[in-house]
This record gives C-alpha cells, structure tokens and sequence, in this order.
C-alpha cells in the first residue's frame, strides 16, 4: 500500500516539474527582437500566488451572499403558525393605525382650511357663518406617516393659496374698517367704544426657528397670518353690528322740517328754549317708521310728547317719535329698521299735525340731521348684515 502511494506521489510530482518548465518568450520592441526566459519554479510561485487570489475572492463574495441572504430572511428558521398570524396581525393594525391618522389629520386639515375660507370671505364680503369662524379646532396630531402626508397634500396646497389671499382679505377688511368707523365719527359716535378686543400682553420672548423644519415654519407662518386675519375681521364685524343700532333711514316718506335741533323760540311761549330734536310736518295718518333695529322701551302717552314711542337699539343708542296719532307697537317688542310703528298726530305738546324726531347717545340728545343723511354706506352695511328690510324710500 505504501509502495503504491508512493509511486502516486511521485507521478504527480513529475507531472507538476513537467508543467512548470523552463520557459523562452521572444518578442519585437520595434527594432529589434528581445529573448527572456521564465523558470520554471517563478511560474509555480506565480501561480500560487494567483491561486490564492481566487480563494480569497472567492471567499468575499460567499460572505456577502449569505448576508443577503440573512437580511431577505430566506435563511430565518421558520416561525410557526403562531407567530407568523402575530406578526401579520401586529403588520396589520400598524397599518390600520396609519390608515385612522390619516384620516383624523385629514379631517382636521380640511376643517381648517374651511375656517380659513369662511374667514376670507366674511373679511370680503362682511357676510359669514360666525360659529364657523370662531369655532376652536383641535392641535392637529403630531404622528406623521407616509400615508398621511400624500392624503394631506392637496389640503396642503389650498392652504398655501389661502395664506396669500389672506394678505390681501386683511388690507381689504383694515379699509373697510377704517372707511366705517369714519362714518361714525362724522356723526359723533366713536368708533373705539363698540369695538372690545381681548387684553393680552406679557414680555416679548421671540423664539428660536433655526432648528425647525422648512414645513414647521411654514405652518407657523401661515397661522400667524391667519390670527392677524381675524382680529381684523373681529374689529369690523364688531363695527358693522354696531351700524345696526345707528339709526340711518327716513322715519316718514318725505322729510321737510319745520323746526330744527337745539335753541329756538319755543311755539307757545316764544322765550328761547333747547329743542332736543327736529319737528317733520306731514298729514294726520301719514306712517311713521322705526329708524334701527331695536326694543320698544315705550309705547304710550308721556307728558308734552303725547303719544310717544320710543325705541332702545343698543349700543347707547336711542330715538323718541312724538305726537303720534296712533301707537301700532307695544312695550319690550322687538322692531326692525324700517317697520311702521305709528301714525303722524298733534298729541301733546303740538300746534299741528308732525313728528317730532330725536335721537340720543347715552341718555343724551343729539343732532338727529346727520343720522338722517349718512349716506348710502351705512345703509349698504346694514342691508348686508340685516339682509335688508323695508320702510320709506331715502331722498335723494
């Protein structure tokens, strides 16, 4: 047996001298010919040297595999059934959690973006579902998940075109604002005592954006357009519910006077007396209407006004109609602007058939001439917020 191993060993060992023999290259380098020869050990060693190359190559891509192979999990022990029902329902829910973030951020979102267009058209318009626009919404929820971010896109982009309307609803409402509480100056009303934002304060702490994302700050920006939105429109829609209680129509068809407000020579007496209103001559019957939204504070005889009715409309606001023949409304009723409310008369203290007129701010008579000329912009703001109502044609 070893004899024959031997003779094996030594087969193998000639073969190998055999192959690895003394070797002559001859090669042209352009001008001449050059001869080199190769031994035969320095092609064994070369060849070593490329064997062992190949195993280590060799050797990295098998190791790469199998880690691929363990990342994919083709190589995990199988899980039982058990397990792999847990792990599909635990993949599931995850799922079904996303899916409800989603929607609830969705809702959210869509519900702010309704806000945000009721509040640009009432800043516009000056007509708006007021519990909308004021209704608090929910922070939205801070989890965040592929899903929720493309159902939120669009709702993203309508709100990015509202965030650039909003700049411009804002200086619209700041001069419809300023053009309204004009009008109530011109009449002596100020417009600073009907329009009550809330106190706030506190020291200026400016906080630091440098770590916030671009979509962060975004959104914050955008909310802080927003809130500067409707404290204007708050401030208007204040102002033009008190044009509502400004007394701003004809309390008869045609207006004439015969005595105007403050001293005159008093009819009966003829001594120099205040007259606290304007006297509008007119035949017996002709109607009188109410000149504002209001509450009937009086409906009956009281002293030299005779039959007197006299309306409370808010905001300080008042007006007396005299002399009235008949009375057609009753105590603690609500009237509107533009409502009959009585008959012209000569009761009381009267020397022919004519209203007497008043308005008065704070128990205090005032001129009633510029109330019954403020013009068609204070009527335009009362027809859109009231809706319009009916009474006299205005003189032109």
């Amino acid at each position: 047996m070893a004899k024959a191993s031997n003779i094996k060993t030594t087969t193998v060992a000639q073969r190998f001298r055999a192959f690895f023999i003394t070797r002559d290259f001859i090669f042209h380098d352009g001008r001449d010919l050059k001869r080199f020869s190769v031994a035969g050990r320095t092609q064994a060693l070369l060849a070593g040297v490329a064997g062992i190359t190949v195993v280590f190559s060799a050797y990295g891509v098998a190791q790469a595999a199998v880690g691929a192979i363990a990342i994919s999990g083709v190589t995990t022990t199988p899980a039982s059934p058990e397990a792999q029902v847990a792990q599909m329902r635990e993949q599931v829910e995850k799922m079904q959690a996303d899916v409800a973030a989603a929607k609830e951020a969705a809702r959210l979102q869509a519900a702010r973006v309704e806000q945000h267009q009721a509040l640009i058209s009432a800043t516009l318009t000056g007509k708006g579902d007021r519990a909308v626009i004021e209704q608090p919404l929910p922070n939205a929820s801070g989890r965040t998940s592929a899903v929720a971010s493309e159902v939120l896109a669009p709702l993203k982009q309508v709100e990015a075109r509202q965030v650039a309307m909003a700049g411009k609803a804002r200086a619209a409402g700041e001069a419809r604002y300023n053009q309204t509480a004009g009008e109530l100056r011109r009449l002596g009303l100020s417009p600073e005592r009907y329009v009550k934002m809330p106190a706030m304060g506190g020291p200026y702490e400016p906080i630091d954006n440098d770590g916030a994302s671009g979509s962060d700050a975004s959104a914050e920006a955008a909310d802080a357009q927003f809130r500067a939105l409707f404290v204007t429109w708050k401030k208007l829609d204040m102002l033009e519910q008190t044009v509502i209680s400004v007394p701003s129509m004809q309390p008869v068809d045609k207006v004439t006077f015969t005595s105007h407000y403050g001293v005159r020579s008093d009819p009966f007496r003829g001594t120099a007396a205040m007259h606290a209103g304007v006297d509008i001559p007119g035949a017996l019957g002709t109607p009188i209407y109410a000149t504002a939204d209001g509450v009937v504070s009086h409906a009956g005889r009281q002293g030299g006004y005779g039959n007197l009715v006299q309306i409370n409309h808010g905001r300080g606001i008042e007006t007396r109609y005299g002399h009235l023949s008949k009375i057609l409304v009753d105590d603690n009723t609500r009237v509107k602007r533009g409502q009959l409310i009585g008959l012209m008369g000569s009761t009381g203290r009267s020397t022919g058939s004519h209203l007497h007129y008043e308005v008065r701010v704070d128990g205090k008579a005032v001129n009633p001439i510029p109330f019954l000329q403020t013009g068609e912009y204070l009527v335009a703001v009362q027809d859109r917020v009231q809706g319009g109502v009916g009474g006299p044609a205005k003189n032109k």
